[in-house]
């Protein structure tokens, strides 16, 4: 077994290693968000902090810029921005996980008394259709890993026909261990609990948390956590329309397995934000980071972009602190403040008021923070329109519309690859509105409404360009300050 999974993780390290030059050579790499070094790949998994560096795993087919049998990629980071590429973790290798239409699917990581713990969902198929099982792979050096021998550790859970049974994530309570996992029922999304003792026997706890009929079909990377006194079930819903990340927050009863929410809403708003997953770090901080890419079931999806071409796919989110609102109940997305120290070469614009349109050239042109704060009392502009990363073929317009509370990104004349428009509500509870807007290569990240308001978005502009257009409709914006930062990694 071991001897194996040895073979299939050289083979695969030695063939990213042959093409990763080439790859580094592609215009649409991205500046500051993580990306594989070459190749596929999609859901971060293993999100940990251990010895003191933070961990992140991620689905990877290392052979092509497309989705295929999946590996678990590896890499490792002081600040969770700038990330060394470590080796290959995991490969498809045995009877439970070796499938051309399977393999290493997510999970997560944990800390088991000095041993890095990955627990992930071994994929195969049969004649019957998909079997998903739970597996354990170990390290003491953190690098280097086995597959347990006893593998799998949880068998499927064949719930009236259904053989989704995916993307367990695990965390200590106590003296145990819980696990939820992601699964259906009759079409309506659900999360199972199991716990166990030494992660290897597992029992059967309860049913979480599931579908009221309106959460989609089904819950795909599953996470759970405390913030506060509240506690939190992240989830990816399929089948939800504009839907494709989620989270309610409520209240726990670990002597029922029971979680009782009592309110919803969205972990981002934007196009590119799926399955995303969390830690808690020496700081106390809870941080999540999602993959910066959809899917073609996902009613959003238009196109995967350029860059496959280029044999290379997929980024991560801009990691984000979490908290809550207490005065809504909702959760707050906050970029993590290590960003701040790749900031270079601050440009304050001189803007206090706007009439019209006014254009700003940023010296740095597509890898760039943007930061305003509005006196909401004093400006009388309905709306203020936004166009990014404008050029002779393209433009991604970003509207805030004060009157009507409402955030609206168009990417419909963006490039020749995406299309669609994505709004949210806005409380504006205050007097005043900080916008942050992230720019890289091909990603555009926005956070305003005090932070409840996430919003990504990818766009593969045809040209460069380093001009900004800011539009006051109806009225004028009143600044209260206005910056701009090149970033660099």
């Amino acid at each position: 077994m071991a001897n194996n999974h040895k073979e299939k993780l050289e083979q695969a390290q030695k063939y990213v290693d042959s093409i990763k030059n080439q790859v580094a050579l592609s215009k649409y790499r991205q500046g500051y968000h993580f990306m594989a070094p070459a190749s596929w790949i999609n859901d971060p998994n293993g999100f940990i902090q251990y010895k003191g560096k933070y961990h992140l795993f991620y689905q990877y087919n290392p052979y092509d810029s497309k989705w295929g049998s999946m590996y678990w990629g590896h890499a490792e980071s002081e600040d969770l921005i700038k990330w060394n590429h470590l080796p290959i973790a995991l490969a498809p290798s045995e009877f439970y996980d070796d499938d051309k239409d399977g393999g290493c699917f997510s999970g997560s990581a944990v800390d088991d008394n000095g041993v890095l713990t990955l627990m992930y969902t071994g994929t195969t198929t049969s004649e019957e259709g998909t079997v998903q099982v739970q597996c354990i792979a170990t390290s003491d050096d953190g690098v280097n890993f086995e597959k347990f021998e006893g593998n799998p550790v949880i068998l499927p859970n064949f719930i009236e026909g259904n053989r989704d049974f995916r993307d367990p994530k695990v965390w200590k309570e106590g003296d145990l261990w819980y696990v939820v996992i992601g699964t259906t029922k009759n079409n309506e999304g659900r999360a199972l609990l199991y716990s166990s003792c030494d992660l290897r026997q597992w029992n059967f706890v309860s049913v979480l948390a599931e579908s009221n009929g309106e959460l989609g079909s089904m819950w795909e990377c599953p996470d759970f956590f405390k913030i506060g006194d509240k506690h939190v079930l992240m989830l990816s819903p399929m089948e939800l329309g504009s839907t494709i990340t989620m989270y309610l927050v409520g209240d726990m009863d670990y002597s029922t397995g029971k979680f009782t929410w009592t309110q919803k809403g969205k972990v981002d708003f934007g196009f590119d934000f799926y399955a995303p997953q969390s830690l808690v770090d020496d700081k106390g901080r809870r941080i999540v980071i999602g993959w910066a890419n959809s899917w073609p079931w996902m009613k959003c999806f238009t196109d995967f972009g350029p860059n496959m071409e280029d044999k290379w796919n997929g980024a991560m989110s801009l990691p984000r602190e979490v908290k809550l609102d207490e005065r809504t109940g909702k959760l707050k997305f906050i970029p993590v403040e290590e960003i701040r120290d790749y900031r270079k070469e601050e440009n304050k614009v001189q803007l206090n008021t706007l009439n019209g349109s006014k254009d700003i050239i940023i010296r740095n042109k597509d890898r760039y923070e943007m930061l305003f704060n509005i006196d909401l009392k004093a400006t009388t502009a309905k709306e203020l329109i936004i166009k990014l990363r404008e050029n002779k073929k393209g433009v991604a317009i970003l509207r805030l519309d004060i009157k009507n509370k409402k955030l609206i990104f168009d990417r419909n004349n963006c490039d020749g690859y995406n299309k669609g428009i994505k709004s949210c509500d806005l409380d504006l509870f205050e007097d005043t509105l900080s916008v942050n807007i992230f720019s890289d290569n091909i990603s555009i990240e926005v956070f305003t409404d005090d932070n409840k308001v996430a919003m990504s978005n990818n766009i593969y502009p045809l040209e460069c360009s380093n001009k900004v257009n800011l539009e006051a409709v109806d009225g004028e914006i009143v600044f209260n300050s206005f910056d701009i930062w090149r970033i660099e990694v």
